[in-house]
């Protein structure tokens, strides 16, 4: 059941990021999914890096979800920088 509720958190906290980023569209259900589970291991440890002694919480709540929201944007952020490419289509 856990894995189940890493892919639909996964896929809520890449959805939103991409759609804060602007890629909403070129994206797909399984890039959401693979975004939004990487930026959940990367805000869990940016927050641990930023608030020393604070552990990220753990379970599906709404702090987790922002947690994993930002790690999110920080990942589609430095996947444009590194590929180059644009946000969206229309750019």
């Amino acid at each position: 059941m856990d894995f189940i509720l890493w892919i639909i958190f996964g896929a809520l906290a890449g959805w939103i990021a991409s759609m804060i980023v602007g890629n909403n569209a070129t994206q797909g259900w399984l890039g959401n999914i693979i975004v939004g589970i990487l930026g959940a291991l990367v805000g869990g440890w940016l927050i641990g890096i930023v608030v020393p002694g604070m552990a990220p919480s753990e379970g599906f709540n709404l702090g987790s979800l922002l947690v994993a929201i930002v790690g999110a944007v920080i990942v589609l952020y430095v996947y444009h920088l590194l590929t180059g490419r644009k946000k969206t289509p229309a750019e």
